[in-house]
């Protein structure tokens, strides 16, 4: 069971580590929201990063919006730099779980990791890299479960939605559920969709590294998992989805990983039949296509040079189509955005046998929020460290480097994000 006492020597439920960076604030501001859910109604919370002059700016932000002036005064600062290993220690002791959002985390993530298991405390992110979180896995979970120490990787957009929302769909499903494909789809207001271009550096860096992410995940040594029921064919490149009614393309961020991740972990530790999943993302009309296109194609030939990269990561509006950009969405194109995960699934209902003939049955589900990167991440992250500290005894029995699936499909995690504006629904 995860240890989540307060005490002395380690005062702080969560201590929100890159407080200051451009999701970090809004992390702050939901923390600040949703005090009162901490244990025994209190959370005891603190911010962290490099510089206290912009810690201070964070929380001053924070109360002026939130109009909580006692943040001001209130909520601790602590000075800790990823360079500097005795200040990640320091700051470690101090707390039950390290709310990691300092990223790109394929070069800053793992200190924080390695500090959080030497000195006892749990560790969440956001990190949508999946060449850091399997890293992560295999370098770490050992050492983690010694320690009792909980590693959660991929704890906001990427990719609490999915990974929840296929448990959901399954757990709805009357009988043995076999295969899911999601279609996400994002809506946005006059000013549209944008995105801080710390996501697009990690996008920059995940393709360049692609062998690299071959070469980690063969040294787990896995077998493949067991195929129940029909093989889930993989759609083309581009398609028009009759579920979605516009044209498509494969999802290109780390939910299938982490899906995947969390149905071995499913089948190992509780002998669950696996659900196959395919993962795919909306993207309009003739018009995106276009776009999406060309800026593919110029993504494709820059991303496999140094002198290419430093290009894509120095002008990410040009190359992206003003998707991505340094300035990241204003509050307005936040309010005014949102997302919808429709997951259609197959299997055998129940009293028929997985394996005998073709599946029988189907379902859908939806999983609907706000905007992806700066409302819904900091809601499901904070939810997900709330339901650690208020649901040990629903963790996985011992420490290690989870999914969010695998770490919280026994909690209530799904009801709490519920409560928060990320639905969870039958269709």
């Amino acid at each position: 069971m995860a240890r989540v006492e307060t005490s002395s020597n380690r005062p702080y439920h969560l201590v929100i580590f890159g407080a200051s960076g451009f999701t970090g604030q809004f992390v702050v501001e939901e923390v600040a929201r949703t005090v009162s859910e901490g244990p025994k109604g209190n959370l005891k919370w603190a911010v962290a990063g490099r510089s206290r002059q912009k810690l201070e700016k964070v929380l001053e932000q924070a109360a002026g919006v939130l109009s909580k002036p006692e943040l001001r005064s209130e909520v601790d600062i602590i000075v800790a730099d990823v360079e500097e290993p005795d200040s990640l220690a320091a700051m470690c002791k101090q707390a039950v779980i390290i709310v990691n959002c300092v990223g790109p985390y394929r070069f800053f993530g793992e200190p924080v990791v390695k500090a959080c298991v030497e000195n006892g405390a749990h560790h969440i992110d956001i990190s949508g890299e999946p060449q850091f979180l399997e890293g992560m896995q295999l370098k770490y979970s050992s050492q983690a479960a010694d320690k009792g120490v909980y590693i959660i990787g991929s704890c906001g957009f990427d990719s609490i939605p999915a990974d929840m929302g296929v448990l959901y769909t399954k757990d709805r499903f009357k009988g043995t559920l076999t295969a899911v494909e999601s279609f996400l789809t994002v809506g946005s207001g006059d000013d549209g969709v944008c995105i801080h271009d710390g996501t697009w550096q990690s996008a920059i860096y995940g393709f360049s590294d692609g062998q690299k992410l071959q070469s980690l995940r063969r040294k787990f040594n896995h077998k493949p998992l067991p195929t129940v029921g029909s093989k889930l064919k993989r759609r083309g490149s581009l398609f028009f989805s009759n579920e979605i009614q516009q044209y498509t393309v494969p999802f290109m961020g780390s939910d299938p990983s982490v899906v995947k991740r969390t149905q071995r972990f499913l089948v190992e530790e509780h002998q669950a039949n696996p659900v196959q999943y395919g993962a795919y993302a909306g993207i309009g009309g003739v018009g995106n296509i276009v776009k999406l296109m060309f800026a593919g194609m110029m993504f494709w030939v820059f991303v496999k040079f140094s002198f290419g990269r430093n290009l894509l990561i120095q002008h990410p509006e040009f190359f992206s189509f003003g998707l991505f950009s340094k300035a990241g969405p204003t509050r307005k194109q936040m309010d005014e955005s949102s997302f919808q995960f429709a997951f259609y699934g197959e299997g055998y209902t129940e009293g028929q046998d997985p394996s005998q003939g073709k599946p029988n049955g189907k379902i859908c589900t939806l999983v609907q929020g706000p905007e992806c990167g700066y409302v819904a991440t900091p809601i499901a992250i904070v939810q997900a460290a709330l339901t650690m500290l208020n649901e040990p005894t629903a963790l996985p029995k011992t420490g290690g480097v989870y999914t969010p699936g695998a770490a919280f499909a026994r909690t209530t995690l799904t009801e709490r994000l519920n409560k928060h504006g990320i639905k969870f629904s039958v269709v």
